[in-house]
């Protein structure tokens, strides 16, 4: 291969590589009214996991860790129940992933 047919391929690749990171590096379009729509369903301890997460989800953090860190903290605390922070915190889950995605 001769170096002629080489350099247009280096910067082909380097301008999709460009591309690529300009797209991953842009904000997330969140659906925000979809998300808190959603919540209107949830039950009280649901709409309590909810509240205590979307700050962060809205904020670009990983939905799955912050509902499970915001559930494990407002089980501890007695704020919801133990017994149902499960359920309610995937049910809560989905409606934060509408606003993180």
């Amino acid at each position: 291969m001769t170096l002629s047919r080489v350099v247009p391929v280096r910067e082909a690749l380097a301008a999709a590589c460009l591309g690529a990171l300009m797209f991953a590096a842009a904000p997330a379009h969140a659906d925000k009214a979809s998300a808190d729509a959603c919540a209107a369903s949830l039950s009280a301890d649901g709409k309590a996991i909810y509240a205590a997460a979307i700050g962060q989800v809205s904020s670009g953090a990983d939905v799955r860790e912050t509902v499970t860190s915001t559930t494990k903290s407002l089980a501890m605390s007695g704020q919801i129940s133990r017994g149902s922070a499960r359920s309610n915190a995937e049910a809560a889950g989905a409606c934060l992933a509408q606003a993180g995605s």
